[in-house]
């Protein structure tokens, strides 16, 4: 897999790990607050109303777009100037995806779905939490080689625009014409604006907020007008150069950045990720829903992505990620299997009911935790043992 931008790489892993580390800790104070004195307020502030949406609505439904909005910014500079621009790029990640999308969702059935009103939930572990996975990355440092950052990257990336689908198409239960028509016009201004050769990006973002509001009412999920906004953005392609200054894609995904990556996805994780854990026992942990779920991100993305992977280079439809072992490579496929932020976030849209969305967050909490300490546990051993190779070959070589 070729890289064109080494020092964008560089910048962009080291930014996602710093968001993920934030991720983490606001995950874990979320449940703290959430089984101490505190926890009476914590949820009445998520639930209070400002205008026509509860507080954790409007982090879900309105600051998410903007986390949509980037992701959908990420997809298109990947495939029109970055690490998906040619078919060969995109083979290893695509169809490791897919693999990492499809079993997830049939070991989840295959433990909650024959429970009545549960099958509904297939997707929860279908999406890799980019931000998380490459934060317990970064505490292994050079130990983990950077084509297997990318390889990670790619992955989430492509399983993103999965999941996009995934919400607009399986989420979505009632479709209001009139709003949708004008989410179409509003998209057709963005398109005639783009190819007019507008590179100011005060029309675009104006475009966005009202693509945003028609999306909403629409019955669609209003997120999607994120990713829909995204990829009608311009970009000026700069293939093995640095970002130009005067491509208004980049310039947007570089002013958005700091502000998801280091507030709106901890904010999201804060207000998502609380459960309280009093009178729960053995059962409520082993119940369908939370085990299908757990199951899915540590068993069935380890197994759908590692496979995929594996087929992929002894068919030779693709190389294997330069200078890593396959004890590596496994580890990364498990650590494939933290899919916090878009798990949390698909799970609300599929059981809106406050009881199932927390076995959901157990669910998502347990798999995702299992999925970094397992992956880290391999990836550390797996470094450890490369170096001790290295260090014995340079002895042997003096």
């Amino acid at each position: 897999m070729r890289v064109t931008r080494p020092s964008a790489l560089r910048n962009f892993l080291q930014s996602e790990a710093a968001g993920g580390i934030i991720l983490m800790a606001a995950a874990a104070l979320a449940m703290i607050v959430a089984n101490s004195p505190l926890a009476d307020g914590y949820f009445h502030v998520l639930h209070v109303k400002i205008g026509p949406m509860s507080v954790l609505h409007w982090i879900n439904d309105g600051l998410m777009m903007l986390f949509f909005l980037l992701v959908g910014l990420e997809i298109k500079r990947e495939f029109v100037d970055g690490h998906l621009a040619s078919w060969s790029d995109r083979a290893l990640p695509a169809i490791a995806a897919a693999g990492g999308m499809a079993v997830p969702a049939l070991v989840y059935l295959a433990f909650a779905g024959s429970t009545p009103g549960l099958a509904r939930g297939w997707a929860i572990p279908a999406a890799t939490d980019i931000a998380f996975a490459i934060g317990v990355m970064a505490l292994l440092g050079s130990r983990v080689p950077t084509s297997l950052k990318l390889f990670l990257t790619t992955v989430a990336i492509v399983d993103d625009m999965g999941a996009v689908a995934i919400i607009a198409l399986a989420y979505t239960n009632e479709i209001r014409g009139l709003a949708l028509l004008s989410a179409a016009l509003v998209m057709g201004a963005m398109f005639i604006l783009n190819r007019v050769g507008v590179k100011q990006l005060w029309p675009y973002l104006i475009l966005a907020f009202l693509l945003w509001l028609a999306v909403l009412l629409s019955g669609v999920h209003a997120t999607i007008a994120g990713v829909l906004a995204a990829a009608l953005i311009p970009i000026r392609a700069t293939p093995g150069a640095p970002d130009a200054a005067d491509s208004p894609l980049h310039r947007l995904e570089h002013g958005l950045h700091p502000y998801v990556a280091y507030g709106i996805i901890p904010l999201f994780g804060f207000a998502n990720a609380g459960v309280a854990f009093a009178g729960l026992g053995m059962g409520d942990l082993i119940a369908p829903l939370p085990l299908g779920v757990a199951a899915g991100l540590f068993l069935g993305k380890q197994a759908g992505v590692f496979a995929a992977l594996w087929l992929c280079v002894r068919s030779g439809l693709a190389g294997k990620p330069s200078g890593a072992n396959w004890t590596q490579i496994y580890g990364v496929c498990v650590l494939c299997g933290i899919g916090f932020t878009m798990s949390l976030f698909i799970g609300g849209l599929a059981f809106p009911d406050p009881i199932l969305m927390d076995e959901v967050k157990i669910g998502v909490l347990g798999g995702s935790l299992l999925s970094a300490l397992a992956g880290y546990a391999l990836l550390l051993s797996a470094g450890k043992r490369k170096e001790r190779e290295q260090l014995s070959g340079m002895a042997a070589g003096n």
